[in-house]
């Protein structure tokens, strides 16, 4: 067995106290639901300001009534600290995805994105370091990276914040080690690339590509390219995730606490061919699809032009091995997504009914 092999088994035998906020997100409610199929006592905490009752809602038919039960909704904000105090205390571990993502989102409103973003995020650090929890796990982001030059992306070399949302993550990772230093407070930051899959909004103005371009898709709308379509990002599937974020949670590896980890698959895809990826996956649901072509359009402001993990350390020191790539994470994800959108799931009652014009 890999290392996230024996970890599953080993605690799937030793229940714990976990607390997931954001829960009711994208991230957040994937690892609700990893840690309910663990046999682990979950609380999570979320205000709906960007997560759905409906992803909880779909968690708890995934999972039947014998694993819900285990798992308790305090619905609160991080920005008020005896909302915090109040979920922290008596928990082993925290996952820390609560946060208001997205470069577009903070470029028009940075005091939301700081109030959430860092805020929230110190009002936790001071709550698990009063209930004496045993580790802090928390969301940074590749967007720390900014403008330095360097691929791969290592951990030690960072460049100037093109955004606040960017600057909050990084002001994470500072606090972060601040506390450690200064309380003892054990944490773990995991530096996210592009991640997908199963309960990623496709709507409103801040959706991430991958379920922005299938809901369009999938409606016959124009899939619309930022710059040339040469820009690269490293896709991470969100099964990687879970795993990064139980492996940080519970690793015993000398050197690895109150460090920072990237987590991706250290593969690049450039938009060009991420389109004619999902273009591929879905033809076989829609073969009009296979006419389809994208538009372009200007580059976005705060964006980087290319991006790819060195996720050497994670693998070092967490046992970190991506057990998705693109491609297969795409394939399990895609049906979900079909779903979602109020599409067929499966491609022998698909209709080929739609209208796409070159």
């Amino acid at each position: 067995m890999n290392p996230y092999q024996e970890l599953t088994a080993q605690l799937a035998r030793r229940p714990m106290v976990c607390l997931v906020t954001g829960a009711a997100g994208f991230i957040g409610s994937n690892l609700l639901e990893a840690l309910l199929r663990l046999n682990q006592r979950v609380i999570g905490l979320d205000n709906f300001s960007t997560g759905s009752e409906r992803n909880l809602a779909e968690v708890r038919t995934l999972l039947g009534p014998a694993r819900w039960k285990n798992y308790f909704h305090i619905r609160g904000d991080t920005r008020d600290l005896e909302t915090c105090n109040r979920v922290a205390a008596g928990v082993d571990f925290v996952l820390h995805q609560a946060a208001l993502g997205s470069v577009p989102r903070s470029l028009a409103n940075p005091i939301d994105s700081h109030s959430a973003n860092v805020t929230g995020f110190i009002n936790m650090l001071v709550a698990a370091g009063d209930a004496r929890v045993k580790r802090f796990v928390y969301a940074s982001s590749s967007s720390v990276y900014g403008d330095h030059p360097d691929l791969p992306k290592v951990e030690d070399k960072t460049g100037r914040c093109l955004s606040p949302y960017a600057a909050t993550k990084l002001m994470n990772e500072i606090y972060a080690d601040v506390f450690g230093r200064c309380y003892g407070l054990e944490t773990i930051g995991l530096r996210y690339f592009n991640v997908f899959g199963a309960r990623q909004d496709p709507a409103g103005p801040y959706a991430a590509v991958i379920p922005k371009w299938i809901a369009a898709m999938l409606r016959n709308e124009q899939v619309w390219i930022n710059g040339d379509g040469q820009t690269s990002r490293d896709f991470c599937y969100v099964a990687n995730v879970v795993q990064a974020n139980l492996l940080a949670a519970t690793t015993q590896m000398p050197g690895a606490l109150n460090q920072v980890y990237n987590v991706a698959v250290h593969a690049r895809t450039s938009l060009n061919d991420l389109f004619r990826l999902l273009r591929e996956k879905l033809t076989p649901y829609y073969p009009d699809l296979e006419r389809l072509h994208p538009a372009y359009r200007d580059f976005r402001a705060g964006d980087v032009k290319h991006s790819v993990a060195d996720i050497s350390k994670a693998k070092r020191l967490l046992g970190y091995e991506p057990s998705h790539s693109i491609a297969e994470g795409l394939t399990e994800a895609i049906e979900w997504y079909c779903r979602r959108l109020g599409a067929p799931a499966k491609p022998e009652v698909m209709k080929p009914s739609m209208a796409l014009s070159e």
